[in-house]
């Protein structure tokens, strides 16, 4: 050996470092609360439907519908006491539904998908941490603050309002923040596809709004054999306390909905293991 070449080093990799399951979540539970992007639109979520749910309810008491006046099934869409307190639910959507993309799209914008994909060569495991990681943020963060909305938006109604224990109202608050977690995992899964932000963006404002409108617009028994099963109107069923000919029942609204996510994130983890990164 020559004055000045460096013997190689040898490396000791230590026996436990090895990729786990709880060690890809916690890499990216570090991914998501270090960037500021996601708190951001996390905390913009919760005011968005904080303040929307307390506006709504704020002019449903000042301006209370005439006595008759046809509504909706109690939910998001509806001019009733759950109604206006979960009638943020509708923006407040599309805020976590791009948080979704961007947490995954974001990292094929900037090459760093392709350290995580390298760090866990199975793959799957990354983007199923990632659903993790945001479902669980999500329902932790938004269950509160939608039952608080809530309780808030029936103090302003005073007598008008309704109570949490009624029957079939826990269940729909609680069912608000379980459906905008699962828009944020559609969104995810979106970005995956698609591993392009507007693309995925746009692709979850038409699946999300613009599809239920054009539907509506096709022949009454096209529109009712397929409106009810889309992902939003389904979602919908959810959080709602009543239910009409044309919606389906809470359960089967959970069902379906869950379904079209269990589909989204099947493709995606299917194009994650085929395509290069």
């Amino acid at each position: 050996m020559t004055a000045g070449t460096l013997a190689p080093r040898t490396v000791t990799i230590p026996a436990d470092a090895r990729v786990t399951w709880w060690r890809v979540v916690h890499s990216e539970w570090i991914k998501f609360r270090s960037l500021r992007s996601s708190l951001i639109m996390l905390a913009a979520t919760v005011v968005l439907l904080a303040g929307l749910g307390l506006a709504f309810s704020t002019v449903l008491a000042t301006n209370p519908p005439e006595p008759g006046t046809p509504s909706a099934p109690g939910g998001p869409s509806s001019l009733d006491p759950l109604g206006a307190s979960l009638g943020g639910v509708n923006l407040a959507q599309l805020l976590i539904g791009t948080l979704g993309v961007l947490l995954v799209a974001g990292e094929y914008s900037t090459g760093m998908i392709r350290s995580s994909l390298a760090a866990v060569p199975k793959r799957w495991p990354v983007l199923a941490a990632k659903v993790t990681v945001l479902a669980t943020v999500s329902l932790v963060v938004l269950a509160p603050v939608a039952v608080l909305t809530f309780l808030g938006g029936q103090r302003i109604l005073g007598e008008d309002g309704i109570s949490l224990g009624g029957e079939g109202v826990l269940r729909a608050v609680l069912g608000a923040a379980v459906y905008l977690a699962g828009v944020g995992v559609l969104g995810m899964a979106l970005g995956a596809l698609l591993r392009n932000t507007a693309g995925a963006i746009t692709s979850l404002v038409a699946l999300l709004l613009v599809v239920p409108g054009v539907t509506s617009l096709l022949p009454d028994s096209w529109s009712d054999a397929i409106s009810p099963y889309l992902p939003s109107n389904a979602g919908e069923a959810v959080m709602s306390i009543t239910s009409s000919s044309d919606q389906l029942s809470p359960g089967a609204g959970l069902a379906v909905f869950v379904g079209w996510l269990v589909v989204f994130v099947g493709a995606a983890i299917v194009a994650l293991r085929r395509r290069d990164a």
